[in-house]
């Protein structure tokens, strides 16, 4: 997939692949501490070795987080992220695992001159071939170079309330 390409060059069906990522320890904790999410599931040991996973494991969140993250955006190119949708935890992500995104072009959706809205469809899979998760996400791509820093406003901004109605 070509992620600098314009909007007007995307297909339906295309395919990617990102680089992996090992979660850590250190993940989970600051994750935990920055959204207050305190659970034993993944902030005690002790409690999550009696759990339903015998070990601690990762936010579902986390790992979403991560999934967007690892997805190669060009910032000319991808203007915001719009929706994130669908998702659905099919395996726990451990402390140490390893996790890549696999994923497609699911929809295109034009939403003015400047502007559409790409639907990616995204798995989740560790390091054992596995899906952890799948959702879709949805993001508002440029269909034209981002115009020049000084150059004068041609109208509305392609962010303009109009592109976000969009259902």
């Amino acid at each position: 997939m070509n992620w600098s390409a314009p909007f007007n060059e995307l297909a339906e069906g295309e395919r990617f692949q990102t680089r992996g990522r090992t979660v850590t320890e250190s993940d989970v904790v600051m994750f935990a501490a920055l959204t207050g999410d305190w659970h034993p599931q993944h902030a005690d040991a002790e409690w999550a070795a009696d759990g339903p996973f015998g070990q601690r494991i990762a936010h579902g969140m986390l790992v979403v987080s991560f999934a967007v993250g690892l997805v190669p955006f060009d910032p000319e190119r991808v203007m915001a992220l719009r929706r994130v949708r669908d998702v659905v935890f099919r395996r726990p992500v451990r402390l140490g695992d390893t996790v890549h995104v696999e994923g497609s072009v699911r929809a295109l959706k034009p939403a003015s001159e400047e502007a559409g809205l790409v639907t990616l469809g995204i798995d989740v899979v560790r390091q054992d071939a596995l899906r952890a998760c799948a959702a879709q996400v949805e993001v508002l791509w440029r269909a034209a170079p981002a115009p020049a820093a000084n150059a004068a406003p041609s109208g509305a901004a392609p962010c303009g309330e109009d592109v976000w109605a969009v259902a």
